[in-house]
């Protein structure tokens, strides 16, 4: 399995060079609410939403100061803006009581946060300090059950999988997955005819 999932990630990552988190951010806060947008929305709704939104409020301080009404107003787009927006709110006031206005680079800690979840945690860890495991989205839960790298039935069994079999290269394998979920293996109509790992595919 290790040697199939190293030549997977070797094509992926030849094929995908400048694979990335592509969501838009200045700083570490920025981030974290920027992944809890991202949930259930695409990373480019999120960038046109943020551009706004870092523009009026990018500190944990300066988003309480904004209030529920007006941040709710903000994110509307992004979907599920209650629920977003009471995330938001309360991770900025946990970070300016227990960690100074901080992100920190702990796992436990992060997904003590309410709103932030294993996916959400994993991704800051990655792009902020170059930790954690590999974040486990719908593309890459997809993508991972298609190359026969994981049979897990949920996110988190494959995160186990994922985070075992590319030990030391998380961040890398999680952006080529993500890359080509996105932009090749589509969950409705997967364009088959250009893959590069179309030879590793079980389905």
């Amino acid at each position: 399995m290790e040697d199939k999932a190293q030549e997977i990630l070797r094509i992926l990552t030849t094929h995908y060079p400048d694979a990335h988190c592509e969501l838009n951010y200045t700083s570490d806060f920025e981030l974290l609410v920027a992944v809890i947008l991202s949930a259930q929305c695409t990373d480019k709704r999120v960038n046109i939403v943020t551009q706004n939104l870092f523009k009026i409020t990018n500190t944990p301080a300066a988003m309480l100061e904004l209030g529920q009404e007006r941040l709710e107003k903000i994110i509307y787009p992004c979907g599920f803006y209650r629920q977003k927006t009471r995330s938001i709110l309360a991770t900025a006031h946990e970070l300016l009581a227990k960690y100074g206005g901080v992100v920190p680079n702990d796992f436990d800690a992060l997904v003590r946060l309410q709103g932030v979840g294993r996916k959400t945690a994993n991704v800051v860890l990655g792009e902020l300090f170059g930790t954690g495991g590999i974040a486990v989205d719908t593309h890459v839960f997809r993508v991972s059950r298609r190359l026969g790298l994981s049979n897990g039935k949920d996110p988190y069994a494959v995160e186990k999988d994922l985070t075992n079999i590319f030990k030391g290269q998380n961040h890398q394998a999680h952006h080529a997955l993500i890359f080509h979920g996105r932009y090749c293996c589509k969950s409705q109509r997967p364009e088959c005819g250009k893959c590069p790992v179309t030879e590793f595919c079980t389905q």
